[in-house]
């Protein structure tokens, strides 16, 4: 980090990229007044990292509270600004928001780095919508005036958890479009630095703690013990299916949905995250299973792609209809495993619905989870094996075989680098397979891959420099490890592969 920027502190676990980002946000030299924007999914860490940032150059952190008044938010902003200005409680009396927002600027100019951090803004402007008008209206005027060598102007993050409210203040003819200097995205942790997070030391409890909760970091603190390691199958009861924790996945998911203010009819919402779980994977599907036309869950549907609880897939390689899935980890399990047996769970049954559930946390949950792993692996380590090194986009497709009447699915494709999705003729440089089973992968997988390779060469896609990857829970057959000594178009990736494991002792 540049000389001057200030710290990143021990606490705050990974996040280097963001740190660094606005530490040299507050770094600008300028005079005039900077904007940034930081949203993200509950439990990500957003408050964490910004309060620590705060901490740091000594600036103003205030936090919006849901529900509360418009008056009442006017004066304990105003409070933390008169303590932050060193005055007792009470003393300033600030009657309206751009008061509030223009002394709390000029409290926190005598810092050497002038910070104010708004958190939670979408609380606000439930009441107070005209705070983003106000505040262009202070941004522009400080713009201009600053004396030279007056130090940098004052820096101000507005954050919120409301991914739609936050991503609109920016958006269109809204006031502050084109004022912001930073507009920082946090999501989760990767699935490597979410095991590190959760000091996990098996790679299989890992990947399943993943598969239940996702890279949130604001799990941890609350899920309480036993710890993953002591055994999964414990720590799951006595968290998700246990109605009283703070994560039990039916008031997690309640909570989850009520975050976004576009959010109202909550029974069509769970509706349609139910029939995704079930297997619809269009609008149409989804609109059949609930008695409704496409159009009707259209904008629904839009909603939840918004907010990250759903996502629509497209074929790498041609353009077909995308396929809708859940991506918040939460959500699926509780679509899956505790709604269809809420009432035993809440009598307290939760061991025999976990033992009950377990193909349908195999085929639904932990399956899928893992072709999302061996995609984000191919994307983000895999290079250093492949002999194109970093490949380009990375999906799924299907194949169709005439010869033997049927497809293919592919888990894992990756296009050569500078290749675009759905290209005719585009090069590839990997094909895998990643299967969530118990049993090892041998020659017949490969054997499989090959035939697809032959496929799609006889399609006219470039597979000269093609890799075949066969991703595993458990391993392979030595007689494919002793094959993969010998091919360099072959790659085997293992639990402790796909976590980086290798050289550590016991992988």
């Amino acid at each position: 980090m540049r000389e001057g920027l200030p710290e990143k502190p021990e606490d705050v676990v990974d996040r280097d990229r963001e740190w660094n980002l606005l530490a040299e946000f507050l770094a600008d030299p300028d005079p005039a007044m900077r904007l940034g924007i930081v949203s993200g999914r509950r439990r990500h860490g957003k408050s964490y990292l910004l309060q620590a940032l705060s901490e740091q150059v000594g600036g103003l952190y205030v936090t919006a509270v849901r529900e509360e008044g418009r008056l009442p938010a006017i004066q304990r902003f105003a409070d933390a600004v008169a303590a932050h200005a060193g005055l007792r409680p009470g003393s300033l009396r600030l009657v309206d928001w751009r008061d509030v927002l223009s002394s709390a600027l000029d409290v926190t100019a005598r810092a050497p780095h002038p910070l104010l951090v708004i958190d939670e803004l979408p609380y606000l402007l439930q009441h107070s919508p005209e705070i983003p008008g106000l505040l262009q209206q202070l941004y522009d005027e400080r713009q201009r005036g600053a004396p030279p060598g007056a130090g940098p102007g004052p820096r101000l993050i507005l954050c919120g958890s409301a991914m739609s409210v936050m991503h609109e203040l920016l958006s269109g003819t809204k006031p502050l479009r084109g004022r912001a200097v930073v507009d920082l995205r946090l999501g989760a942790f990767g699935y490597r630095d979410s095991r590190a997070f959760w000091r996990i030391t098996d790679p299989l409890t890992a990947l399943k703690v993943h598969a239940v909760l996702g890279g949130a970091p604001g799990y941890r603190p609350v899920a309480g013990r036993p710890h993953p390691d002591d055994g999964f199958d414990a720590w799951l009861t006595g968290t998700l299916l246990d109605p009283g924790r703070a994560v039990y996945s039916r008031t997690e998911t309640e909570y989850l949905l009520r975050e976004d203010p576009r959010i109202t009819q909550h029974t069509l919402y769970y509706d349609i995250l139910t029939a995704i779980a079930q297997g619809a994977t269009t609008a149409s599907k989804i609109g059949a299973a609930l008695e409704r036309s496409r159009n009707a869950v259209a904008h629904p549907l839009g909603v939840l792609e918004s907010t990250g609880y759903i996502r629509r897939e497209e074929d790498i390689l041609r353009a077909r209809h995308p396929v809708i899935t859940l991506t918040d980890p939460v959500i699926r399990f509780n679509q899956l495993i505790t709604l269809p047996q809420a009432a035993a769970v809440e009598q307290g049954f939760a061991e025999p619905v976990w033992r009950q559930a377990a193909p349908t946390f195999n085929s639904k949950i932990l399956g899928p989870h893992f072709e999302d792993l061996a995609r984000d692996f191919t994307r983000r380590y895999a290079h250093p094996l492949l002999p194109g090194g970093l490949p380009g986009p990375v999906g799924t497709t299907e194949v169709a075989d005439q010869a033997a009447r049927t497809k293919h699915e592919v888990d894992v494709v990756a296009l050569a680098a500078g290749e675009r999705p759905q290209a005719p003729r585009a090069r590839i440089a990997l094909l895998g397979e990643a299967k969530a089973t118990a049993a090892r992968r041998g020659t017949g997988d490969l054997e499989r891959l090959e035939r697809i390779r032959t496929l799609l060469a006889d399609q006219g896609y470039d597979t000269t420099a093609t890799t075949l990857a066969l991703y595993s829970l458990h391993g392979f057959y030595p007689d494919l490890v002793e094959l993969s000594d010998r091919r360099a178009d072959l790659l085997l990736v293992d639990l402790p592969t796909l976590y980086g494991m290798e050289d550590e002792e016991g992988a």
